[in-house]
């Protein structure tokens, strides 16, 4: 918690934001493979405990703000293997 505690400091001290992205989910197109979940660099994607129309569990979104936040990196959408995921840059 300290390092967490250290960067917010640097960020409100400086003009440095950090970049957000919005998730969006075609939830009929996922299978479940959880590739996303296993490689999102921030964490922010989990495995949810519903089922979408195929019987699959879809991941979702879980961000704790300021640091736990998706950082519109794309990397879900390019290793969905169904392209069921993307990202939108999130304007401020």
């Amino acid at each position: 918690m300290a390092t967490e505690s250290r960067i917010e400091k640097l960020l409100k001290e400086s003009d440095a934001t950090i970049p957000r992205g919005t998730v969006y989910l075609v939830e009929d197109r996922c299978k479940g493979c959880g590739l996303c979940v296993e490689f999102c660099p921030k964490g922010v994607l989990v495995i949810s405990d519903r089922f979408n129309k195929k019987g699959y569990h879809p991941p979702e979104l879980v961000e704790e703000p300021p640091l736990k936040v998706c950082i519109n990196c794309g990397f879900c959408e390019r290793i969905c293997p169904e392209f069921a995921i993307f990202v939108k840059k999130k304007e401020e």
